[in-house]
């Protein structure tokens, strides 16, 4: 086969990722956070991306979601490298992301925090809301379970619903890829089911998930791939099963169990 034959094949096989990695690296002074990390993530997949604490998780979705440049390597969305542009214009292009750390506007209504997470200028004011951007704000909200906490603030609300409230404030932006940060932190076995059901509601409308978490538990029903990074470096991939067994992520986790 030519060099561009051999080419062109690869690059119809990497345009059906919505997302790839390509030797990213990623140092703060000394410390190397991710260490020349590379992986992609098929459309219409919920992939886990797991690790144990410190192991680079969240600095690796800075790297996608535009909140850090990495040092070296490359981040490709659908094919077009987008490495190092900015969050605000990511969020145009479809990617969103929530935090472990959960950043509501406290002085805003449920109904309003997500309302104004499809309004891109920060400077836009309520009052100057269209009928359809409430509506959807409203649908967003009845999706995640909100509906009854529409009229609440933030702080009204129980640790799970502020990771609803996390979820719809990144659908206002109307995302093809959304990843999602320790999203089962905290929660019941209950909630972590209601949660679970979410996810592959948004997978059948066509969005596609990358989950952290820092263990399987929650995840094993969920997804259907799992990548696994220690020290910022990919240590596994496969699917859950595959991960639960394999040595060496069990060497990483020190021994204890996924």
């Amino acid at each position: 086969m030519s060099t561009h034959s051999t080419r062109s094949a690869r690059d119809t096989a990497q345009s059906a990722d919505i997302l790839r990695l390509e030797n990213v690296t990623k140092r703060f002074g000394s410390v190397t956070a991710i260490d020349d990390l590379s992986f992609t993530i098929r459309d219409g997949d919920i992939v886990g991306f797991i690790g144990p604490n410190g192991a680079g998780k969240s600095t690796t979705f800075d790297c996608v979601s535009g909140a850090l440049a990495p040092t070296s390597g490359s981040v490709y969305y659908r094919g077009e490298d987008v490495t190092g542009r900015p969050q605000h214009a990511l969020v145009r292009r479809g990617i969103a992301r929530t935090y472990q750390t959960f950043r509501p506007l406290n002085d805003r209504t449920i109904l309003e925090n997500v309302a104004l997470s499809q309004v891109p200028n920060s400077l836009f004011s309520l009052t100057d809301f269209r009928a359809d951007t409430e509506e959807r704000a409203r649908e967003i909200c009845e999706r995640v379970g909100l509906e009854e906490y529409l009229s609440q603030t933030p702080d009204e609300l129980p640790h799970a619903g502020l990771l609803r409230l996390e979820v719809g404030r990144a659908l206002g932006t109307d995302p093809d890829l959304l990843l999602i940060d320790e999203p089962f932190a905290g929660l019941t076995s209950d909630e972590i089911d209601q949660t679970v059901k979410l996810f592959c509601s948004l997978r059948e409308d066509g969005m596609t998930l990358v989950v952290i978490d820092h263990n399987m538990h929650g995840l094993l029903d969920l997804v259907d791939r799992v990548v696994v990074i220690s020290f910022g470096e990919k240590i596994a991939q496969g699917t859950p099963e595959e991960i639960h067994n394999d040595p060496t992520v069990q060497e990483a986790y020190l021994g204890g169990e996924l």
